[in-house]
């Protein structure tokens, strides 16, 4: 199970990345900075639901917990990406990697994080893949 996670996280990273390349590219020019933001959160948030629906019964979480598990390996992944990656491979400066998590500013990627946390859980649930 774990490495069927694993690598559907590769797949999430993938989808993530093009996420944030459309946001840069086109939403942000398109509706400016904040709501840019927003719309891609909200989008980004819709592809993980929707990539942990159509692959959840791959990756086979038996219980609620096991469902967990995959939320939580996804969550701590992204996190050790987005910090570690983005500071030492990317340069951004750690004040920088933290405007996303001001809510105060309007930024609400927090709310990908809720999603990742619990998509492989409302996805296993949502299948019927246990009771």
């Amino acid at each position: 199970m774990i490495l069927r996670a694993l690598a559907i996280w590769l797949v999430l990273l993938v989808l993530a990345s093009a996420n944030g390349a459309l946001r840069e590219g086109i939403i942000i020019p398109a509706t400016g900075e904040t709501a840019g933001r927003a719309i891609s959160t909200l989008l980004l948030s819709a592809i993980i639901l929707a990539t942990a629906w159509f692959t959840i019964a791959w990756i086979r979480p038996s219980t609620s917990g096991d469902a967990g598990i995959v939320g939580a390996l996804w969550v701590a992944l992204t996190l050790a990406f987005e910090f570690l990656a983005g500071h030492y491979i990317f340069g951004d400066p750690w004040a920088r990697l933290l405007e996303d998590y001001n809510l105060l500013a309007g930024r609400i990627w927090v709310l990908v994080l809720i999603t990742t946390a619990t998509a492989p859980w409302l996805a296993s649930r949502g299948r019927g893949l246990w009771v």
